[in-house]
């Protein structure tokens, strides 16, 4: 396993979410606990010392589990690591009940690595906020031994890390954001590591394979990549990107079955960064799997035809990453910050944006679609 360091500790640079752990008949509250147990065991025997997992994962009961799989192995040969709910701006006011009930739930005196979870457009004033106290609080529990390691993870823009930076940055020892090929342009990831690196923080990877799918590729894609690295996993690709890049220690990787430990490992006990040239084809991979989005440049153009005033390159953005994603939650999160007039469901259909498009995108069509994705997106909650 390759190993990084990190401060004054030796991690395995491959990390083991769970967020996707094994489940029964497909409920994501019923961990299959023996497959899991199966799967941190080896995990264990080869080297992996760092699960990452959060309080909102598998309903509340992936801290438990995880917890009570890690009570069979000696404290010290392992690195636990969760997070305060900050996705939900409910819990703002809890911080101390839930930092207490999170040691419970593990089982732990201590939590070796902690962060402020999700720091993004819909909690940044609530996280910077000093009536709710969240940061004394963490500060005085890492002052007083129950946290080895502050950091945050985030999925806000840069501007939104940059003010969290400014705050706080100075306690942060390192942050998680979700970084592969397809965001390295897609998600900005390119900037925001490097805003990590210009503070010195080290980099924490979540997402590496994109939720699976940077796992397989399309048939020439694979043909082409297996011919210019015999032997290399399609997945192995997506990993061998992230140890190219500047700052990355940490690779967390969500591992779902005993299949995934097994190859994840096995791709990790060597470090292969790409060459230029692979760089270069692997992002040109990225580009091809983009080119259905809408091809908006930010010319703004539209922005001073628009009567409702409506920030239409950001929603085209929300809305590639939506229809890319299928779904998900970062989307309908930053649309919710937004006041009413300025969501999609505002856009009347005048087509007004449309005629000075140099792009001639449909813009009044990818609206409306937007709209009621995620109006459907509610109604499924």
């Amino acid at each position: 396993m390759v190993k990084k360091n990190f401060q004054d500790i030796e991690l395995s640079a491959l990390g083991m979410g769970t967020m996707r752990l094994p489940v029964f008949d497909g409920d994501d509250s019923k961990i299959d606990e023996e497959k899991t147990a199966e799967m941190v065991a080896y995990a264990m025997e080869h080297g992996i010392n760092y699960y990452d997992t959060a309080w909102g994962y598998h309903n509340g009961n992936s801290e438990i589990v995880i917890g009570r799989i890690l009570k069979n192995y000696p404290r010290d040969s392992y690195y636990l690591a969760t997070k305060f709910p900050g996705y939900d701006l409910s819990n703002m006011d809890k911080v101390e009940e839930i930092f207490e009930k999170q040691l419970e739930k593990c089982g732990v005196d201590y939590f070796d690595f902690y962060l402020f979870h999700n720091v993004c457009e819909m909690n940044i004033d609530a996280y910077l906020d000093k009536k709710y106290g969240i940061y004394d609080y963490l500060i005085k529990q890492k002052e007083n031994g129950r946290i080895r390691h502050l950091g945050f993870s985030a999925h806000g823009s840069c501007e939104v890390m940059e003010r969290f930076l400014k705050a706080y940055g100075k306690s942060m020892e390192f942050c998680q954001i979700q970084l592969n090929y397809i965001d390295w342009s897609f998600q900005n990831a390119k900037a925001k590591t490097e805003l990590l690196n210009k503070w010195n923080i080290p980099v924490w990877v979540m997402e590496p394979l994109r939720g699976g799918k940077l796992a397989k590729l399309p048939e020439e894609v694979e043909e082409k990549l297996c011919k210019k690295r015999p032997g290399e996993k399609i997945p192995a690709w997506a990993f061998r990107f992230l140890q190219s890049i500047e700052g990355v220690t940490m690779i967390l990787s969500g591992m779902s079955d005993f299949t995934q430990v097994k190859d994840n490992i096995s791709t990790f006990e060597t470090e292969k960064p790409l060459s230029t040239e692979e760089m270069d084809m692997l992002l040109g991979v990225a580009d091809g799997i983009l080119s259905k989005r809408l091809p908006c440049t930010a010319c703004h153009y539209c922005t001073s035809h628009c009567p409702k005033g409506l920030d239409i390159p950001g929603l085209i953005e929300l809305y590639n990453e939506h229809s890319f994603t299928g779904g998900g939650f970062i989307a309908p999160m930053v649309v919710g910050t937004m006041p009413e007039e300025k969501r999609p469901s505002a856009c009347i259909g005048c087509r007004s944006c449309e005629a000075v498009c140099p792009q001639q995108i449909k813009i009044s069509e990818a609206m409306s679609d937007f709209a009621s994705k995620l109006a459907k997106a509610k109604e499924d909650k």
